[in-house]
């Protein structure tokens, strides 16, 4: 039996248990089942499965290959992750708590009005399915490429097939289901981490205390960078990644749903805390792992860089057969909970903020037919945007998918700020208007800003690019934006609403 065929008969057994854990977890559930996991889920079960969605397949991929190009500059941002879940857990999660929210999102009809809360909805549906279809199509390109082009499966069926994996084990389920299967789907990944991260040092002769000083020895474990003008400058990483934990995280239904689906406020912040802290542990792990294959890849001329250093050291590079094992199982274990609990949770949102679902008079059986209906939608457009991914893919994509929280969260972090920290509320229909204009404003200052980072992106004439870069270097010197992008574009939302905006009635 070739190696391919020993690879997909693991994905396709992984994919028999997930669809017996969905089975079981998902008897007598109904629509509440699926949207909130009926309030019972226990804080320490979220809390841990919650780690494997929060990382994703771009984390397992991604992170460890930027090493050998960042060294551990990535912690900066993790650091203020890390921060983040402080604010979520003490300034959000009891409003969402105390107003008993199904979605996130009716805090928004009910503090600044219903276009409001359509919009933050809207902005929400955008943001979450370019980043999962992201993650998604990260991880189908490496299936595809090392083991399924054996058996000449095209990357486009392989798309088609795993999404329809994903229907089958949350169609019913939903929340309820997916709290069981990304608790198995983190352990399985850590289990993958640990075994590569064991084997490599052992391979190079390392202990991990020696690997920690080789890696100090050659630069590799540097993390913070104190030059200002820098993208990466520590403080910009620190408080941007807190703000990204705000909004990908507090101002996310697919992250949020699982919190409240805890039976208590209490239990919800421990959750969110122990979450918060244990992610921090994992990816610096996951540095750490980056630097070994960095030092693996140096002693066996393996000159790769990027998202395929791990799949191909994994795969390609004469490993041991069952390390490959170990990847293959950490990869999907990497790639179903970023995928599932979005496709979840935007039914969900559709289903509760768009559609008005709770408010309605339908009945059980027509609200599961219309879920099923949108549940299924989602999942042709996660097919749509994996396709658009392929065209446009040129790279190490985690860098993109922080600048594209950046232009799609920003709106929905300005909207909740404005509710929050303001005595004022909205003229209706002002809302989306605003939202979209920011977003817009955001673009342009950052093409303007990191032109470079376009020029191989956007079709402009060599003219455009001479004039972009002239107005450039008069009026931003050195300077570069990096992930304060998202503050921003969140503080130009609030701007722009103070001045469609009125005071409170009393």
């Amino acid at each position: 039996m070739s190696t391919s065929t020993i690879l997909l008969a693991i994905v396709i057994t992984y994919f028999l248990v997930l669809l017996f854990i969905s089975f079981y977890t998902a008897r007598g559930s109904n629509n509440e089942s699926f949207f909130v996991g009926n309030k019972s889920s226990h804080w320490a079960l979220v809390a841990f499965g919650m780690i494997g969605t929060s990382l994703s397949g771009m984390t397992f991929i991604s992170v460890p290959g930027t090493v050998g190009l960042q060294s551990f500059a990535y912690f900066q941002v993790v650091i203020g992750y890390w921060i983040g879940y402080f604010i979520v857990a003490f300034i959000l999660l009891p409003i969402y708590y105390k107003m008993n929210l199904s979605s996130i999102y009716t805090y928004l009809e009910k503090r600044l009005g219903r276009n409001a809360h359509k919009t933050g909805a809207g902005f929400f549906l955008l943001s979450r399915t370019v980043g999962a279809t992201l993650r998604l199509y990260l991880v189908i390109k490496v299936l595809e490429y090392f083991i399924l082009e054996d058996f000449n499966i095209s990357f486009e069926w392989t798309a088609i097939t795993i999404l329809i994996l994903i229907l089958l084990y949350t169609f019913k389920g939903g929340v309820k289901t997916i709290v069981w299967t990304d608790t198995l789907q983190t352990t399985f990944m850590l289990l993958a981490l640990i075994v590569c991260i064991f084997y490599l040092a052992n391979s190079l002769d390392l202990g991990l205390m020696e690997s920690w000083k080789a890696m100090k020895k050659e630069g590799m474990n540097k993390t913070f960078n104190y030059d200002i003008n820098s993208g990466s400058f520590f403080l910009k990483q620190i408080i941007g990644g807190a703000f990204i934990t705000i909004a990908m995280t507090g101002l996310d239904q697919e992250m949020m749903q699982k919190n409240i689906s805890v039976t208590n406020l209490k239990d919800s912040q421990k959750n969110m805390m122990v979450m918060g802290t244990l992610q921090m542990i994992v990816v610096f792990i996951f540095l750490f792992l980056g630097g070994l294959l960095t030092f693996y890849a140096n002693a066996n001329g393996i000159d790769v860089i990027g998202d395929d250093l791990f799949p191909t050291i994994a795969i390609k590079s004469g490993l041991p057969f069952f390390i490959t094992i170990f990847f293959i199982i950490g990869l999907i274990s990497a790639l179903f909970p970023s995928a599932d609990g979005a496709l979840t949770a935007l039914t969900s949102s559709f289903c509760i903020d768009m559609l008005g679902m709770k408010d309605k008079t339908w009945s059980e059986k027509k609200k599961t037919k219309i879920r099923y209906i949108v549940h299924l939608s989602f999942a042709i457009v996660f097919l749509a945007f994996i396709f658009f991914f392929r065209l446009v893919d040129n790279g190490s994509l985690i860098d993109i998918l922080l600048k594209l929280a950046g232009f799609t969260y920003g709106p929905l972090l300005g909207l909740f700020v404005f509710g929050i920290f303001t005595k004022r509320t909205i003229k209706e229909g002002w809302a989306l208007p605003i939202s979209v204009l920011a977003f817009i404003l955001t673009f342009f200052l950052d093409l303007w800003n990191n032109y470079q980072w376009y020029q191989d992106k956007l079709p402009f004439s060599d003219k455009i690019w001479i004039q972009i870069q002239n107005a450039n270097a008069a009026f931003w010197g050195n300077y570069k934006i990096g992930v304060e992008l998202l503050i921003i574009n969140a503080a130009i939302t609030c701007i722009l609403l103070f001045f469609v905006s009125k005071k409170l009635n009393k």
